[in-house]
């Protein structure tokens, strides 16, 4: 289960962020697409396992979905996908497409309490 780790990961950044400012983190805002690899549910119950006893205990963790988008060449235009079955065009089929958006996995932005 690699969301622990990423949990844990997350917490250190808040941490060094939260120690830098003189200040408690209240929640962490991270984005996370649907090709990323990780898993929501887990992440979120990762983060609370790995909080717990530490400074960003209590913190909320704020995941933003990032939708798979893809910009396709036959029809020059960007489209999101709603299945992840295949990274093909939704509206003409080609497979000339490229991925734009979607294996996401970042932290964005803290709430801090100064």
């Amino acid at each position: 289960m690699h969301e622990l780790s990423i949990a844990l990961n997350l917490i250190d950044l808040a941490n060094e962020e939260a120690q830098r400012h003189e200040g408690r983190v209240s929640a962490l805002h991270v984005k996370l697409g649907r090709l990323s690899g990780v898993v929501q549910a887990a992440l979120l119950s990762s983060f609370e396992v790995a909080a717990y006893g530490t400074p960003i205990e209590g913190a909320r963790l704020v995941i933003e979905e990032v939708p798979t988008v893809i910009y396709c060449r036959e029809c020059s235009a960007k489209r999101e996908l709603e299945f992840m079955a295949s990274l093909f065009c939704p509206v003409c089929g080609s497979s000339g497409t490229e991925l734009l958006q979607g294996k996401e996995m970042e932290l964005t932005s803290l709430e801090m309490q100064l």
